[in-house]
């Protein structure tokens, strides 16, 4: 569990292997993480039409020379590994299953900036990036994914994916995409042969063996979301500069922001006074800033649980992740560290309950339908898994180029790096301005920098939210 809780989301259970290969080639059924993507983005494009919100770009940076065959090569390679990336989703016999696709060789047509002036180069090729993620996908058609390769000097490049989020998940970029791509491209630049085995199973073999032989969710489970979530709890209501839409636009934009070392070594160093994770540590000040925001007690947001609980789909590039609620009692006026604690133990009692997808929890709630806003939560906060040990040369950053789309109202997700802190905010600006996130980002940072070296402050105390609107009382 600390693991999962670390970001490092991937475990290795010793044991047999459970999962095998399947006997037939054909279609095969949606995995229920799978399925749930599936699901919202068939709602979403009805509400929301060429709506983009499951598009996730990724920039890979790469310095020194650039042999291009061998960055080609490696991406084909990568492509015939990995069946989940040659994969679409479409109607067989009535039920949407994922179709597999022969491999085909990947092309990358360079765009060379240096022509244009130095200053202006990094803005032009995220202009490049950006015509790529916000072309909508169809998850009928193969390929889910597109690749641009830009120049920026003579030692700089730059590889933008951009992908739906059905066929990739932090874990899929982190731990499998840019170590197996740097692993292949130092092989095949030198004329070698691929270094890599190949994966155990594929994510079609996985879902086939989920749905035939994984046992389902079981009544405690049930019984446990039931028991946190049965009653409705009220949703978080953060101050917005714009009334809610009767319909939820889907419609997204980002502000990055970073951490630097000495705050992030100072919530290092209470992480490890508290026995915790710095997941939990961040999410325990985020969730102090929504109670200050909005002075609610009972504070509901929401995070994604990590699946790979299996080895033989921890090598594996796909979606493997489950929407879970987090439910927070705020009320009584606790220290921070008292608040530590209560997020910890909310955060691993929902991770011991992970099992129901989250589409199956939402029908067994019987939640009031509201087409403004995503059932059971509004806000979510993540932490990225931690980036492996690299060559310098590769180098990778997920917050660079925005989509347009967006699933919820605010998430935030956090990247911890070794000189600091990186994040993101994504938000829906059809209810913030961009100074109001921007703002909110500040006070997310200032609050951390109060309770990092105080942690025995109370929320009620005047510097806990010093830094926050005037409107906002505890």
């Amino acid at each position: 569990m600390a693991r999962l809780l670390s970001g490092n989301l991937a475990l290795r259970p010793d044991g047999p292997r459970l999962m095998q290969r399947r006997k037939s080639t054909g279609p095969a059924p949606l995995s229920c993480y799978q399925e749930q993507v599936y699901r919202h983005a068939q709602l979403a494009a009805q509400v929301a039409p060429n709506s983009l919100l499951y598009n996730e770009t990724i920039t890979i940076h790469r310095s020194g020379s650039l042999d291009v065959a061998a960055l080609e090569r490696s991406l084909t390679e990568i492509v015939r590994r990995h069946e989940a990336w040659r994969t679409s989703f479409e109607l067989v016999d009535g039920k949407v299953k994922q179709v597999i696709h022969s491999p085909q060789p990947v092309s990358l047509a360079l765009t060379d900036l240096r022509e244009i002036p130095e200053s202006e180069r990094e803005q032009a090729s995220l202009q490049l990036a950006l015509v790529d993620a916000r072309r909508p996908f169809d998850l009928a058609k193969n390929p889910l994914f597109r690749f641009r390769l830009v120049r920026l000097n003579d030692e700089q490049y730059r590889l933008f994916l951009t992908a739906h989020q059905i066929i990739l998940d932090g874990v899929s970029v982190y731990h499998v995409l840019l170590p197996e791509l740097v692993a292949l491209y130092a092989a095949y630049s030198t004329s070698r042969l691929s270094p890599l085995s190949e994966p155990l199973i594929q994510v079609a073999d996985f879902a086939q063996w989920q749905s035939d032989e994984q046992p389902s969710a079981s009544d405690a489970d049930l019984a446990f979301w039931r028991g946190q979530l049965e009653d409705n709890p009220r949703a978080l209501e953060l101050p917005t500069d714009r009334v809610r839409p009767p319909v939820q636009t889907f419609r997204g934009a980002i502000q990055p922001f970073a951490i630097n070392k000495e705050l992030s070594d100072g919530l290092r160093n209470l992480t490890r006074g508290a026995g915790g994770t710095l997941f939990v540590t961040m999410l325990a000040g985020f969730v102090a800033l929504l109670h200050c925001l909005t002075a609610q007690k009972d504070v509901v947001v929401g995070t994604l649980a990590p699946t790979r609980k299996f080895s033989e789909i921890q090598g594996l590039l796909g979606y493997f992740l489950n929407p879970v609620v987090l439910r927070v009692d705020a009320s009584g006026n606790p220290t921070f560290r008292e608040l530590l604690r209560r997020v910890q133990g909310v955060v691993v009692r929902a991770l011991s309950h992970d099992r129901l997808p989250f589409h199956q929890l939402v029908t067994e709630l019987r939640s009031p339908s509201d087409l403004s806003r995503n059932p059971l939560y509004q806000v979510q906060f993540s932490l990225e898994p931690p980036l492996p040990a690299l060559e310098p040369e590769w180098n990778l950053t997920p917050m660079d180029v925005e989509s347009g789309g967006a699933k919820l109202d605010l998430y935030v997700v956090v990247d911890e790096r070794a000189d600091g802190i990186l994040g993101r905010a994504q938000y829906n600006p059809d209810l913030f301005d961009s100074s109001t996130i921007s703002r909110l980002v500040e006070q997310y940072i200032g609050l951390l920098e109060v309770l990092a070296a105080s942690p025995d402050l109370r929320l009620a105390d005047p510097l806990v939210c010093r830094q926050l609107s005037s409107t906002a009382s505890v």
